[in-house]
């Protein structure tokens, strides 16, 4: 047993209300600090780093977490972080999980201005439009990842991206592309197409089939994927601002395909197209 005690053990402590009060989003915006946490989601925000610096600016660890993730301590410590060896009580309350990991930490905002996702020329991007649940976000996000896109970008009526469900959703995948916020629908669809990127709305009544548009040869090139609500899916006034509107075939008896299947099975279908055309980012393969 470790001979290490805690330093912080009273959760009425100035540390532990500040970071405490960015559960809420009024004081995640006025802070412009959001909670990441687990050993994964800190790991990755210790790697990662913003303008205004290291993007961990405070790390709470209870002394087991703080000993079993000695790397995750130490990465935090490397880039500046403030570290604080807290209770296991305290951890419970400044953590939104009901079995927190340990680590709760601290981070800077780090979303991305659209116009430098334009800039940046992206050839596969993922468009939250009107997604409303924090859970479906985040996975989204983390599938964007995981297929090798540029960018992710979330509507202005869509959920927040510092939602801590959102968070901890993306398993460490917000770390790691790049994120623009509260762009109206219309004005991400007209940069992005100006941009040369073919727009695609996902859509269940979609009269476009994904199968046919992948036999077709038509899905090499920049792509962004327009989703919608979890609910009632893509109004028609967002459907038509679409260069086609596509629905993932159903081959068994499924009503449906929940928004962060659906997101996953078309997200592929593009960079398995532009991998094709030599196009796509692939990190297994720089």
């Amino acid at each position: 047993m470790s001979s290490v005690s805690p330093e912080l053990i009273s959760s009425r402590s100035a540390r532990v209300v500040a970071a405490r009060r960015l559960a809420r989003r009024n004081f995640r915006g006025k802070d412009r600090l959001f909670l990441a946490e687990g050993p994964q989601a800190v790991r990755e925000a210790a790697a990662h780093r913003v303008a205004a610096g290291a993007t961990l600016v405070e790390l709470f660890a209870t002394v087991e977490a703080a000993e079993r993730y000695a790397d995750i301590v130490g990465a935090a410590r490397a880039v500046g972080a403030r570290v604080h060896l807290a209770a296991e009580e305290v951890i419970a309350d400044v953590s939104t999980t009901v079995t927190p990991q340990g680590l709760v930490g601290v981070c800077r905002f780090l979303d991305t201005r659209f116009e430098d996702v334009l800039e940046a020329r992206p050839r596969l991007v993922a468009v939250l439009a009107n997604v409303r649940d924090p859970g479906n976000a985040g996975t989204v996000l983390r599938c964007a990842d995981a297929a090798g896109a540029e960018a992710v970008v979330l509507t202005d009526a869509s959920v927040d991206l510092y939602n801590p469900k959102a968070v901890r959703a993306s398993v460490g995948s917000l770390f790691h592309l790049p994120v623009a916020v509260g762009v109206p629908v219309e004005e991400a669809v007209a940069g992005l197409r100006a941009a040369g990127v073919r727009i695609l709305a996902a859509d269940g009544a979609g009269d476009h089939d994904l199968d046919a548009e992948l036999d077709g040869d038509t899905m090499g090139g920049p792509t962004a994927w327009v989703f919608g609500n979890e609910a009632w899916g893509l109004p028609e006034e967002t459907r038509a601002l679409a260069d086609a509107v596509v629905r993932v075939p159903i081959h068994g008896k499924a009503e449906s395909l929940n928004l962060a299947t659906a997101a996953a099975v078309c997200l592929y279908a593009s960079a398995r197209a532009q991998r094709a055309s030599g196009g796509c980012r692939s990190v297994t393969e720089s």
